[in-house]
């Protein structure tokens, strides 16, 4: 019987019968990259809502010390959910392995039910290297016993990367992030197609840099969830060549015991994180996102925010924008946990701080702000 399974399932090439063993016996997992603002926690909440997709693990990674990408994706009560902050070049890792582990520790101890895959949603500012490298077989080293089990009961089946349609090239343009988290892919889906301008051969024009992914169109009505996801062994042999190059430079590299301000990415991008303790007027927080946004100049690459309103506390609103481009602002039924506060992320590069953080100070009513220390 297993040898009849073993025949018709597609090994990966180079793959023996035992590492074939291994992956039936162990729970695949996959890698949601793409760039700031590309549409990764959209996708990752409908691959949540589809019911084919139940028994989904997710792990979390975000930028800045105000998390707020968790507090938007609509995870049911019975999914395993970690978040993990900081700087992805570093503890890219250590992070993902020990979230790992706790995933499989709770499965035995049987806190939670039994799960079928696991997606790891990745910061849009991350190179998918050292965390390929943490889960594929001859990548990081094993550090102790934890990382031993990571490498028995789990193992890397893709990666799906989101590429935004209307920032797409500008990212191309300017991030090498980018152009490595789609060279990375085993499938890229296309986001905004939708609101998109004329009618642009994305896959053909993409095929240059990854000819080997898998294209989609997120709005096609064809599109499937589903078709996303894999049982086998992720492969780097079969992208272009200067993947298993940038898998190996990750490998021989080394960051060594150094600290990072958890709100820096390199020299240049920051995230600034701010807060506010009590209810704000709807018009102030519009003028401030639509004054933050309208600068094309200013450097913003991306604004994550929820916000508590005056008119109806209970309902928070969620503001989005990618560059200067605001989103629709959105009004949620309830609060996602019980943190009721506003508080929003951006992420950009050579951003005007101060007087970013002084217009968002004086959004709080006047008594209130006499108590407002900053964020």
């Amino acid at each position: 019987m297993i040898g009849g399974l073993f025949k018709r399932w597609r090994n990966p090439p180079n793959t023996t019968e035992d590492e074939v063993r291994r992956l039936y016996d162990s729970v695949p997992v996959t890698l949601l990259t793409g760039f700031l603002g590309s549409g990764k926690t959209t996708l990752l909440n409908d691959i949540l809502n589809e019911p084919a997709m139940q028994g989904t693990g997710v792990i979390v990674n975000e930028f800045g010390t105000v998390p707020i990408d968790h507090d938007l994706v609509r995870k049911g009560s019975e999914t395993y959910f970690r978040t993990t902050t900081g700087c992805i070049c570093c503890t890219a890792t250590s992070d993902i392995r020990s979230s790992l582990s706790e995933l499989h520790e709770a499965r035995l101890r049987g806190d939670i039910p039994p799960v079928s895959r696991v997606v790891i949603e990745t910061t849009g500012l991350a190179d998918p290297a050292p965390i390929i490298n943490s889960i594929i077989p001859g990548g990081a080293p094993a550090m102790g016993l934890r990382d031993h089990v990571v490498a028995r009961h789990f193992h890397l089946a893709g990666v799906v990367t989101t590429f935004d349609v209307l920032e797409g090239r500008t990212t191309l343009n300017s991030f090498m992030e980018g152009w490595k988290q789609l060279a990375f892919a085993d499938h890229v889906v296309l986001t905004k197609t939708d609101i998109a301008d004329g009618d642009h051969d994305w896959p053909d024009e993409l095929r240059t840099l990854n000819p080997a992914a898998i294209y989609h169109d997120r709005h096609r009505q064809d599109f499937h969830l589903s078709g996303l996801f894999g049982n086998g062994a992720y492969s780097a042999s079969s992208k272009v060549e200067d993947v298993p190059g940038w898998l190996a430079m990750e490998r021989l590299g080394t960051h060594g015991d150094h600290a990072h301000d958890l709100n820096r990415h390199g020299d240049e991008i920051e995230a600034i994180s701010l807060s506010h303790h009590v209810p704000l007027s709807p018009q102030a927080v519009e003028t401030f996102l639509n004054i933050v946004t309208s600068n094309v100049g200013s450097g913003l690459l991306r604004l994550k925010g929820l916000f508590a309103l005056t008119d109806d506390p209970t309902r928070p609103m969620v503001a989005h924008a990618v560059q200067h481009r605001l989103y629709p602002l959105q009004r949620l039924d309830r609060w996602p946990n019980e943190d009721r506060y506003s508080r929003v992320v951006l992420i950009g590069q050579g951003m005007p701080a101060k007087p970013i953080r002084d217009l968002f100070k004086v959004l709080a009513p006047r008594t209130a702000r006499a108590r407002w220390g900053g964020a």
